[in-house]
């Protein structure tokens, strides 16, 4: 059956209803007119049962080939329906993807926003504590790792000062 998907569809149609309707046909005839044709006709008689064979083999091959192309059409609908359900599922992938892109910029964006805050208050409020300055200016932990400390802080690469 998979040679029939080489043959187009309107001509594997045809095909097989002729066959359908010839084996039919032959069969009706072979079987329930034939012995009145043969009397008109006595030279069909030795060829009777021959007739039946092959009127019987178009009639079954007629309904095997009918059953492939039914069969045949039937998965080309389920495969259709399938690739439709996929399609519809990628576009709803895209558009989550999109949506989860967007809501990872956002965070992105507000943790940013949330760094830049606590740095300008670091700035602004705790420098100018009198006794933080005092501290600082008497810190007894070396500078090396107070610059590393704040270069960490700042993502930024450590630069020492000598």
């Amino acid at each position: 059956m998979w040679m029939l998907a080489w043959v187009p569809d309107s001509y594997l149609l045809l095909a097989v209803h002729a066959v359908l309707v010839a084996g039919a046909i032959s069969t009706f005839l072979s079987f329930f007119l034939l012995h009145r044709i043969v009397r008109w006709f006595p030279m069909l008689a030795p060829w009777h049962l021959l007739l039946q064979i092959i009127s019987i083999a178009l009639l079954v091959g007629g309904v095997y080939f009918k059953g492939g192309y039914d069969t045949e059409a039937s998965w080309r609908a389920k495969v259709k329906e399938a690739e439709d359900k996929v399609a519809l599922v990628e576009e709803q992938a895209r558009t989550a993807s999109a949506k989860i892109e967007t809501k990872v910029v956002t965070q992105t964006k507000v943790i940013r926003e949330k760094g830049q805050n606590i740095i300008q208050y670091v700035d602004r409020v705790v420098t100018q504590d009198k006794e933080v300055v005092k501290f600082v200016e008497n810190c007894p932990i070396p500078t090396a790792i107070v610059n590393t400390l704040n270069a960490a802080a700042k993502n930024q690469p450590i630069e020492e000062k000598k």
